[in-house]
């Protein structure tokens, strides 16, 4: 089987809220992944369609078929750098604000195509 991966990096979602949804759609048909991500109501499922879209694109750039027979066969989210800011508090006092940042990635795969041999 063939492979065709896309990876978005630093992107402003926290890996803890992306990874449900990621995990949602591993294993599934790509039309299957892209129907549960339009109905799914998080920031994230929109940045993952994004990146599924990708995928496929980058397959079919390759060759490797029609969109309709691709499975996504590993989906995951790592960590990236985290922004450090600061919030004022009453009498003087500062609260640390951390904003996350993901690391996305996305494999699709295709069926091996037969080639006739003459």
């Amino acid at each position: 089987m063939t492979e065709a991966r896309a990876i978005l990096r630093f992107v402003r979602v926290a890996p803890r809220k992306a990874r449900p949804v990621i995990d949602m759609i591993r294993g599934q048909q790509v039309p299957m992944a892209f129907a549960m991500l339009k109905h799914t109501p998080r920031h994230a499922a929109r940045v993952v369609e994004k990146i599924l879209r990708s995928a496929v694109a980058n397959a079919e750039q390759k060759e490797m078929g029609d969109s309709e027979s691709m499975v996504v066969s590993k989906a995951f989210v790592n960590g990236g750098p985290t922004y450090k800011r600061f919030r004022a508090r009453s009498m003087g006092r500062a609260n640390a604000i951390q904003k996350r940042t993901s690391h996305i990635t996305v494999i699709v795969t295709a069926p091996a195509v037969e080639t006739k041999s003459k």
